[in-house]
C-alpha cells in the first residue's frame, strides 16, 4: 500500500513538472528589459524562443519573429531542441507511468509493470535534465551579456519563463527518482520474501535426506501397537 501511495505521489510530481515545462515553451518572458522614464515605464523589451517584442506604456506590443532557423544563434537552436525533447520525453514517461503503476489494471504481470514504471521514471529524469539544461543555457547567455562591460547592445534580465522551467525540471527529476526508488524497494522486498520461503523449504527437505525413512508420529505408532495387540488376541 505504501508503494502505491509513493507511486501516486511521484506521478503527481512528474505530471505537474511536465505541464510546467510544456507551458514554458510558448511563454513570452524568457528575457526582459525595460526603459524607465521619470514617472512611468516607457517601454518593455522581452523575448522568448520564437520572437522578440517591445511593449510601450499604452500596452501596445510590436513583435518580430525570428528569421530562418539556420540564421538563429546557436544557443536559441539548442534551447528549442532541448525543450521539445523534454516535452516528448515527459509525454512518453506519463504514458509508461500509467501503464506501470500498481493502481492501474493494465500492463501485465507485476514484474513487467515494475519495468515499465522504471522506464517512466528514467524518461522523466531525462526530461527534467533537458529542460534544466535549456533554461540554464539561456540564463547563462543573459547573465554573461549583462555583466560584460564590452557588450553595448540592449541588456536583458532573467524572465519569468526561466523560473517556471526550472521549477518544472525539479519536479520531473524528483518525481522520476521517487518512482524509480519505489519500484526498486518493492522488487527488493518481493525478492527477499521469495528467498526466505525457498530457504525454509530447502532446510525442511535437507533435514530428511533421501533414503532414510521419516520418523513416525506418536499417533501412528500407537495405532500400530494397538493393531499388534489385537493381532495376538
Amino acid at each position: 500500500m505504501s508503494n502505491m501511495v509513493t507511486e501516486i505521489l511521484a506521478f503527481i510530481l512528474t505530471t505537474s513538472g511536465w505541464v510546467l515545462i510544456s507551458s514554458t515553451i510558448p511563454t513570452d518572458y524568457w528575457k526582459v528589459s525595460s526603459l524607465d522614464g521619470t514617472v512611468i515605464t516607457t517601454a518593455t523589451f522581452w523575448s522568448n524562443l520564437w520572437k522578440t517584442c517591445v511593449t510601450d506604456s499604452t500596452g501596445v506590443s510590436n513583435c518580430k519573429d525570428f528569421p530562418s532557423m539556420l540564421a538563429l544563434d546557436g544557443y536559441i537552436q539548442a534551447c528549442r531542441g532541448l525543450m521539445i525533447t523534454a516535452v516528448c520525453l515527459g509525454f512518453f514517461g506519463a504514458v509508461f507511468a500509467l501503464v506501470g503503476m500498481k493502481c492501474t489494471k493494465i500492463g501485465g504481470s507485476d514484474q513487467s509493470k515494475a519495468r515499465t514504471a522504471c522506464i517512466a521514471g528514467v524518461n522523466f529524469i531525462l526530461s527534467g535534465l533537458c529542460s534544466l539544461s535549456a533554461c540554464s543555457l539561456y540564463a547563462h547567455r543573459i547573465t554573461s551579456e549583462f555583466f560584460n562591460p564590452m557588450f553595448v547592445a540592449q541588456k536583458y534580465e532573467l524572465g519569468v519563463a526561466l523560473f517556471i522551467g526550472w521549477a518544472g525540471s525539479i519536479f520531473c527529476i524528483l518525481g522520476g527518482v521517487i518512482l524509480c526508488f519505489s519500484i526498486a524497494d518493492s522488487s527488493t522486498t518481493s525478492h527477499t520474501g521469495y528467498a526466505y520461503r525457498g530457504a525454509t523449504s530447502a532446510s525442511n527437505v535437507s533435514s530428511h535426506p533421501r533414503g532414510h525413512a521419516q520418523p513416525m508420529s506418536h499417533s501412528s505408532s500407537s495405532r500400530v501397537q494397538h493393531f499388534d495387540k489385537n493381532a495376538y488376541v
